[in-house]
């Protein structure tokens, strides 16, 4: 199916700015914590990390769009008419998010995400990485990147990287590795390998579809955009509680994954984000690339090497 044979929805002015409203509304709720220590100055050790590493700031989140194959009635005439990545509709007055034109200008990155979102969810989730990653950030290694103190201190943290098998596959979480500690991963990810890594049991993998939610702009609902940054937030949570620092004073207990009871938490946890990241991927893929123009849809399919 073309773009342009898909059949697109229209909203009504009181329809749209409704949605609009409410995703103001969401988004103010969602970010007003961070916006807030923003204003004063303060980090927090948390939740910097969703708007720092990802570098989406609350006004980017803030902005709604209706999503691909949807054409806003009266748009024409508000601020809406400036934004990029929007032609006209039906009429004069309507607005349509141009997904053509977006796919043409993006094309690589699209191609991109939609291998890592359909690749990434076709394969079983590992379940045996109990968060070590972020163990192996610190292995060994006086300068740490969080200025929190190491709950079990340098070396009981390093006895416990060493008592166990690293398997992490993400490459992004993998990069962060001390130079002692990447030996000591089952695998080496790279960037090229990505693709072929990424499963549904990461961590940071579930954080990564609010990422590749971001970058496909205005073809997202608004709507999936929050539910995919509430997942990223959820998971951000688990990762710094499994991880080695003491956050008690910032109201975070730890999931002690050096015990037996530890790691059955975090399993247990770390499935049910596993099969959540896996509904959100499906949900953008249907959103956001099922009205991808052919033949760009065909060669997204295409297999690729590793």
């Amino acid at each position: 199916m073309t773009a342009a044979a898909a059949r697109i929805v229209r909203l009504e002015p009181d329809e749209w700015r409704g949605l609009e409203a409410a995703h103001h509304a969401r988004t103010d709720a969602l970010t007003a914590g961070h916006r807030e220590r923003a204003g004063r100055g303060e980090k927090h050790p948390v939740w910097d990390f969703l708007f720092q590493y990802y570098s989406y700031k609350p006004k980017v989140l803030r902005r709604w769009h209706p999503g691909a194959g949807v054409e806003l009635a009266g748009a024409a005439d508000t601020e809406r008419s400036g934004w990029r990545w929007y032609r006209a509709g039906s009429d004069s007055g309507s607005l349509a998010p141009d997904v053509e034109g977006f796919v043409a200008r993006n094309d690589r990155l699209v191609r991109l995400i939609r291998v890592m979102l359909a690749r990434t969810a076709s394969r079983p989730g590992l379940f045996d990485c109990f968060g070590l990653h972020e163990w192996a950030m610190v292995y060994r290694d006086e300068e740490h990147r969080h200025p929190q103190p190491l709950r079990l201190g340098q070396a009981g943290t390093d006895a416990v990287v060493e008592s166990h098998e690293l398997r992490c596959t993400h490459y992004d979480a993998f990069r962060f590795f001390t130079p002692e500690a990447e030996p000591l991963n089952r695998t080496r990810p790279t960037r090229e390998s990505q693709p072929e890594l990424d499963q549904p049991g990461c961590l940071h993998a579930g954080m990564d579809v609010y990422k590749w939610a971001i970058k496909l702009g205005p073809l997202v609902p608004g709507e999936l955009l929050l539910d995919c940054f509430e997942l990223a937030a959820d998971i951000r949570c688990l990762d710094m509680e499994a991880a080695p620092y003491d956050l008690t004073a910032w109201g975070f207990e730890p999931v002690r994954i050096e015990t037996t009871e530890g790691k059955a938490d975090y399993v247990r946890r770390q499935r049910a984000f596993a099969d959540r990241s896996n509904r959100l991927r499906e949900r953008v893929l249907d959103a956001a690339l099922a009205r991808v123009p052919e033949p760009a849809a065909a060669e997204l399919l295409a297999p690729q090497s590793g």
